[in-house]
């Protein structure tokens, strides 16, 4: 899966080195191949171990540079380099904490569950309750795969990403950053979820698919939206679980920029603190029904389990979207400038 990225990507970058400045975006111009790489380059990426199997996907040429020690790789005058230690012993603390974590929590929350006369005996509290729970035991297993990957990749080198701006500067490792756990278990709206999760393929679906569909002049919209997730489907894998996962994220997503629009034209703080909360407990409720079908990938399963509660993670966001369309905040005037008498 991430070598495919990879070749994309490549073959993408070399296509836009070819063409003139002012026909690229920004990223277009950073990540662009002026010269075609040698098939020592070409496989030495493709097949870098790391992120072979779970990520996460990096640039051509960026490897490039980590592999010829130019850029932000190169070395100082004293001959130093950050030291990836320290970093790479966090990133396998949290791997071991996980898994941890993962191992005792699955036992008690299997997926079978979802067929099980037992399940059909909760209440429809429960039941979400337990879409909820499922959810989050099985994000435990990729925070897992993901903080191996990072450590990996931070102990090479290549997921230095540059110094902080603090007076005693200190080294990032951000391109080695696969899922901000916090940020996903806690993120106030679901536009947050493609910033904090699988952060790098999340990167390269906006660079190379989402921006691609936009017209210049013209904005995004939920088209846009829908096709990125589309690819993200098809890329995973032709199951109905993954198809129906990706389709519902982006009314989700969409269905959460609402509830956004809604709490920034409130000008009174109790309101905005009331769709913020709003905000919140949607993305909890809706990202958790919609994972059970990222889990079992079965249509019969996926199917069986949303009915279980009545469809709430599905309706709901498009009654938010039809919403939005209905009640359209007043945007706030913009005061004119007064002319001298």
């Amino acid at each position: 899966m991430v070598i495919t990225l990879k070749v994309i990507s490549c073959v993408i970058n070399y296509n836009d080195g070819m063409l003139k400045d002012e026909d690229l975006r920004e990223a277009q111009r950073k990540n662009r191949l002026l010269k075609l790489p040698s098939l020592l380059e070409y496989f030495g990426y493709c097949l870098c171990c790391g992120s072979h199997f779970a990520g996460p996907v990096y640039e051509m040429k960026d490897y490039l540079e980590w592999t010829e020690r130019k850029g932000i790789w190169q070395r100082s005058a004293k001959g130093l380099s950050p030291s990836p230690y320290l970093a790479t012993f966090r990133a396998l603390l949290q791997a071991a904490f996980c898994m941890g974590l993962y191992l005792y929590l699955v036992p008690h929350f299997p997926l079978s569950r979802f067929t099980e006369p037992l399940y059909q005996e909760y209440g429809f509290g429960k039941r979400l309750f337990y879409h909820y729970m499922s959810g989050f035991t099985a994000r435990w297993k990729y925070y897992f795969v993901w903080s191996i990957s990072e450590a990996s990749i931070i102990i090479s080198g290549l997921g230095f990403s540059g110094w902080t701006d603090s007076k005693q500067p200190k080294p990032r490792w951000d391109r080695a950053k696969n899922v901000d756990i916090l940020g996903v278990e806690l993120a106030k709206s679901s536009v947050q979820l493609p910033l904090v999760w699988n952060i790098q393929v999340s990167t390269w679906l906006r660079h190379y698919v989402y921006e691609r569909l936009i017209q210049k002049g013209k904005k995004a919209g939920f088209f846009q939206l829908l096709a990125t997730q589309t690819v993200s489907a098809v890329w995973h894998g032709l199951y109905p679980g993954y198809i129906i996962f990706f389709v519902q994220s982006a009314t989700m997503i969409s269905g959460s920029r609402v509830l956004y629009r809604w709490q920034q034209a409130t000008q009174t703080v109790p309101l905005k603190k009331l769709f913020e909360l709003m905000n919140f407990a949607y993305t909890l409720l809706v990202l958790n029904y919609s994972s059970v079908g990222f889990m079992v990938l079965s249509l019969h399963e996926t199917i069986a389990a949303f009915g279980s509660v009545y469809y709430i993670g599905t309706i709901l966001p498009i009654v938010l979207i039809l919403s939005g369309k209905i009640i359209k905040p007043a945007r706030p005037a913009r005061s004119k400038p007064h002319k001298d008498q």
